[in-house]
């Protein structure tokens, strides 16, 4: 089977280095077109990107001519049948349109569609039945379609949230994150601001945690999004920590649970990816780990090649009605950015939908 050609758009930042590692050797896409701002175009990848993840920039990239991040200049430069995009948000909105509107299907890691009715954030374990949402964007005169992943934070805590929701029912979460600086970019947070210190706000991160989850974890029914029945209440940190984000999560369910029943529940929980056994899919999307001092970001970031959650100090809380209390860690820029995203790119292939 041939695979798809593909294009990176925003390939020279933190999420768009971690899409041409995971797809410079992918069974399914073929890295065919990498684009970036105006300042990067026409020169060769390893010339214009700060490659700041682990291993080498791979070869073939590194050769590969840099274009602007538009719809002409990416098809003069390839004949592509998908793009993933990483551009700023400030961007995305107008660029992502016009390859959707071109035929050109999306699969974004930005939130500039997030919250649009008829898009998608999906989580391909969470709510694969969400991609029939697509069909709807014709309507605005597409010729093909966006999907969205969610936000680096919210990502980690609706993969532990969804069995518990299944098994037991939620009627509220409070969540508190340590996340990690790569969530910010490369010259996100200066050094003088982070050393010795821990910064107690994120803009508009807060936000987008409270409000993604529910759609996520609402219900399609009749071409459109019930949304969760639950509040999510966020508290969103900065820490000095590369990658992996941490965060403590009290659960008030709707069934009381004991810890041991909830960390089985857990273990057992698996999706649509792992049935379909796609390539990027982790054999388990939630690993459960009893020591007392774990996850912890240096040693769990990267469990499940960086795509499975690790949920660790499972206990009662005293204080909720039916409460239980964890700790879940994700790796912020894969699973919680460009592996999502390359998994719901394959997602939608087994589906049916490229």
């Amino acid at each position: 089977m041939d695979k798809l050609r593909v294009a990176v758009l925003g390939a020279t930042g933190m999420v768009g280095q971690r899409f041409v590692k995971l797809l410079s050797d992918h069974p399914r896409f073929e890295l065919e077109v990498l684009a970036a701002s105006s300042r990067s175009a026409g020169k060769k990848y390893a010339e214009v990107v700060h490659w700041c993840i682990e291993g080498e920039i791979p070869e073939r990239a590194a050769g590969m001519r840099v274009v602007e991040a538009r719809l002409e200049d990416v098809k003069h430069e390839g004949d592509v049948d998908l793009v993933f995009s990483a551009l700023p948000s400030e961007v995305a909105r107008e660029v992502e349109a016009e390859f959707a509107r071109e035929g050109i299907p999306v699969i974004s890691d930005t939130s500039a569609y997030r919250m649009e009715p008829d898009v998608p954030i999906l989580i391909g374990e969470v709510n694969p039945d969400h991609l029939g949402l697509v069909r709807e964007q014709r309507k605005r005169g597409w010729r093909s379609f966006i999907v969205t992943s969610p936000n680096c934070t919210s990502n980690a805590m609706i993969i532990a949230l969804k069995p518990l929701m299944d098994e037991y029912g939620i009627r509220s979460v409070i969540v508190s994150t340590m996340q990690a600086l790569s969530g910010a970019g490369w010259t996100g947070v200066p050094s003088m601001a982070i050393t010795d210190n821990i910064i107690p706000y994120i803009r508009n991160e807060e936000e987008k945690v409270e409000r993604e989850a529910l759609k996520i974890l609402g219900r399609l029914e009749n071409s459109r999004i019930t949304p969760a029945d639950f509040k999510i209440s966020a508290s969103c940190h900065r820490v000095n920590v590369l990658e992996g984000h941490l965060e403590a999560i009290f659960v008030e369910l709707d069934k009381p649970a004991e810890p041991e029943d909830v960390a089985e529940t857990m273990r057992r929980f698996k999706g649509r990816p792992q049935e379909l056994r796609l390539p990027t899919a982790p054999e388990r999307p939630i690993i459960v780990r009893d020591e007392p001092d774990r996850p912890q970001p240096r040693l769990d970031r990267y469990a499940g090649n960086g795509m499975s959650v690790v949920v660790g100090r499972i206990r009662r809380d005293p204080v909720l009605r039916n409460g239980v209390k964890f700790l879940v860690l994700g790796h912020n820029t894969i699973r919680g950015a460009a592996g999502n995203a390359v998994l719901n790119a394959e997602l939608a292939e087994a589906e049916g939908y490229l």
